[in-house]
């Protein structure tokens, strides 16, 4: 990570471990092959150019190519991209045709020629920042060094990247600072139009920090996915490729990445309960080695558990005769896009069946009901109770200070024992809830941990396609 870099910046700005201000989001990294940045930059563009969202909101763009002629390849896309914002900035190193281009005539498209010994000219970025939501692409190329004894790939699409790719709006704004800032070493009245616009933006959404557009985000998740499973047959249909299985590897992780994406930011959202996917996912990993759940169904548990707020279920999307098999959920569906995610996506949609039968979507009892849904349904049920006790008394977030709360939410559990929930799974729950009064803590499994090794682990889950993540974008 060169010094001067705008990913070096941000990192100085918000820490190696993330916890900028209020937001505990960390800085994920990983490596992403050339063609899989190109995925998701044309993926986060479309919102930008898509005719189906709810509303329109013009965001502020700010690219760095690396050099001109990455940029003339997409010029023609970036002159409709500039047709919907209201500014786009190009950073790049000039070169033949780069300031001649059509696109880089228009009014609202202002070109930085980077000096070459520049460091972010070693950068590829894309950052948009709107009233209505957020996301960038943030990487810097790896050197020669750093690719190691094999030497820098003689494929242009097996170049690789170090840094992240986000929807979280604290991290775009600061990035963005970070960029204004940099550009304002070439051009400062751009660098003091770009703040203005930077200003009016958060002016429009004074809450951008707290509140994005859910379903911006779930049409650019879907985008995503189509991008990376698009690249990713092209890739095997490409036989001049090294490396076909690391860089199809790489696009399967990003994909997994998407949906870790939409859930950190449905609990960024949400001011009551910004924890509850990191705290059900604790809480299912306590209860799955109390019952000696195996490792594999332990893993596709605690993916469960990341995931389960993405896709809820709602009874009014239902229609009126639902087959009792696997009904298609709606909001699950999505995860059923990805096959190593079937499993996981068949654990959600039944979270909200009933020991007695009375539940939805399927009308499942007793131990029809897959065991995992069960024990997703009960504990994030009892985190969720935890801290609306919280939040009627005040309190801030689930601690080991606060038994009051534990014992309600556990005494809410134990009155539906037998009927919404598996007696013998709220005797265990309501062992875990007694160590929490006296001290116990919870397991910590940051998010880092859930992309790393191991949780799709073909070798431990017989459910589950041949995939292995590796790290934070499938980092090699």
């Amino acid at each position: 990570m060169q010094d001067g870099s705008i990913l070096k910046q941000l990192v100085t700005v918000v820490g190696q471990d993330g916890a900028v201000d209020k937001d505990p989001t960390p800085l994920n990294f990983g490596v992403y092959y050339k063609n899989t940045l190109v995925a998701l930059c044309h993926a986060l563009e479309d919102c930008i150019l898509a005719t189906d969202l709810p509303e329109k909101a013009e965001p502020l763009v700010i690219s760095a190519f690396q050099q001109g002629k990455w940029y003339l390849q997409e010029a023609e896309r970036y002159g409709a991209i500039a047709d919907q914002a209201r500014q786009v900035v190009i950073m790049a190193a000039a070169d033949t045709g780069f300031h001649q281009h059509p696109t880089s005539q228009r009014e609202n498209v202002d070109l930085v020629d980077l000096d070459p010994d520049d460091p972010v000219a070693q950068e590829w970025h894309l950052v948009i920042l709107s009233p209505r939501y957020t996301a960038m692409v943030l990487c810097q190329e790896l050197s020669a060094t750093d690719y190691g004894p094999q030497g820098c790939p003689t494929h242009d699409l097996e170049r690789k990247f170090y840094g992240l790719w986000t929807f979280d709006p604290a991290l775009v704004q600061h990035t963005v600072d970070c960029a204004i800032a940099h550009i304002g070493r070439y051009d400062t009245d751009l660098q003091h139009r770009l703040e203005r616009q930077r200003d009016a933006i958060l002016a429009e959404n004074p809450h951008l920090s707290e509140v994005a557009s859910s379903q911006v985000v779930g049409i650019a998740v879907n985008r995503v996915l189509d991008y990376l499973q698009d690249c990713e047959v092209q890739v095997h249909d490409d036989r001049t490729f090294a490396l076909p299985d690391a860089l199809s590897q790489n696009l399967a992780s990003n994909e997994l990445q998407a949906f870790f994406r939409m859930a950190q930011l449905v609990d960024l959202m949400d001011p009551v309960n910004p924890k509850a996917a990191v705290e059900v996912t604790a809480l299912l990993e306590m209860m799955g080695q109390l019952i000696d759940l195996p490792a594999w169904r332990l893993k596709r548990l605690q993916l469960a558990g990341w995931l389960h707020r993405i896709a809820p279920f709602q009874p009014e999307a239902l229609p009126a005769t639902t087959a009792p098999a696997c009904p298609l959920v709606p909001g699950a569906q999505v995860l059923r896009r990805m096959p190593q995610l079937r499993a996981v996506a068949q654990i959600i949609t039944h979270q909200m069946e009933r020991w007695d039968g009375q539940g939805q979507p399927a009308g499942l009892a007793g131990d029809q009901i897959p065991l995992e849904s069960r024990l997703l349904g009960l504990v994030s049920y009892f985190q969720a109770q935890v801290m609306a006790m919280q939040e009627k008394a005040g309190e801030d977030a689930m601690a080991n200070d606060r038994p009051p709360a534990i014992a309600t939410a556990i005494a809410a559990c134990q009155a539906d024992q037998g009927s919404r929930w598996d007696p013998k799974l709220v005797d265990i729950l309501t062992l875990v809830a007694q160590g929490l009064q006296q001290g116990l803590s919870l397991p910590t499994l940051p998010l880092t941990f859930s992309l790393g090794t191991g949780l799709l682990n073909p070798e431990l889950d017989p459910d589950l396609s041949q995939l292995s993540v590796k790290g934070e974008g499938g980092v090699m």
